[in-house]
């Protein structure tokens, strides 16, 4: 998970500190936030990491199929079962199930979740011994399930279970910096998928990348980024190019965030706001002078390379645009 936010560090270690407790996790957070990508962090960095992650959209199961989808069946269960046929929990075995949007679950799919969470055992359909799962469960919602609770949609004791750890994930607009480090991740990596010629964001571009809300979170840059990448000729994607791949930044549908000049903006993320816009404003001007030459502009600004690379990554400063040709 990239970036370099008090917010996004403090999930990072969070992930870590859970990753060595071998129980539940709820995860909760708008959507776009990368919960599924928290959930395989999660898998990857514990000692789970060699046995498979398995993705459920529990919104998109039937009610009519639900024990089937998660315990499967056995052969002659039904009609059409000429064979058994292993669930969700038995591909998970030894790994971790990850039910996401699992509000979506009917009153059916809570009990039947609820009924197995409380001692590991289930049942094939048309199956007879009770079986024994070790798979861990990782749970993921973009509605606080608390709220959930307590308008009697989702039941308490299931809520319970689920939320043996919890993490919440941060939207974008909490993450004060990563904007522009995952802007120019995520058009690099275009240009990767795309086997296109490299492309930046150009300082205007930028600057309204940094404005927006981004109701869409991390989910909705990466596809401002591949549709600004495709709507853009050269190799620099400029604020024209921006809009024209996406007319949200045109005037007050882009739903801006506060200035710091605006009174009711706190002190804390003014000053932050203006740390920021001095730091690229500083790097364009060095990199201008240096004519893009990273070592000497570190020599200019009396920084170390390395550190004023990240600055620069940090910023979406690609410094091949500085460069004479």
């Amino acid at each position: 998970m990239l970036g370099q936010s008090t917010a996004i560090q403090a999930v990072r270690a969070q992930l870590q500190r859970y990753a060595s407790c071998d129980v539940q996790v709820l995860i909760e957070g708008e959507t776009g936030t990368g919960k599924e990508l928290a959930a395989r962090e999660i898998h990857y960095a514990s000692a789970r990491r060699d046995h498979p992650f398995v993705p459920v959209n529990c919104g998109a199961i039937p009610d009519s199929l639900i024990e089937n989808e998660l315990f499967g069946h056995d052969r002659g269960a039904f009609t059409d079962a000429r064979a058994a046929q292993p669930g969700l929990i038995d591909h998970a075995r030894g790994g971790t199930l990850f039910l996401d949007e699992v509000d979506a679950l009917s009153d059916k799919g809570q009990v039947t979740l609820l009924r197995f969470l409380q001692d590991n055992e289930y049942r094939p359909v048309g199956g007879g011994a009770a079986r024994v799962s070790d798979a861990r469960i990782i749970a993921a919602t973009n509605a606080g399930l608390e709220q959930q609770v307590a308008s009697g949609h989702f039941r308490r004791d299931l809520h319970y279970r689920l939320n043996a750890l919890y993490l919440r994930l941060p939207p974008l607009r909490e993450r004060d910096g990563d904007v522009a480090e995952l802007a120019a991740h995520f058009i690099r990596l275009v240009a990767v998928r795309l086997r296109g010629p490299d492309k930046s964001w150009g300082a205007d571009a930028m600057q309204a990348l940094l404005g927006y809300a981004w109701p869409g979170n991390v989910r909705e840059l990466e596809n401002v980024a591949l549709r600004a990448y495709v709507c853009t000729e050269g190799s620099v994607v400029g604020a024209a190019e921006l809009l024209a791949a996406e007319p949200a930044f045109a005037g007050t549908a882009s739903a801006p965030r506060r200035r710091a000049n605006e009174p009711d903006l706190g002190f804390s993320a003014a000053k932050l706001h203006a740390i920021r816009k001095f730091e690229h404003d500083y790097l364009t001007r060095l990199m201008q002078q240096a004519g893009g030459n990273v070592s000497a502009a570190a020599r200019l600004s009396g920084t170390e390379r390395r550190q004023l690379g990240k600055l620069l990554l940090k910023h979406g400063i690609e410094t091949k645009r500085f460069r004479s040709h």
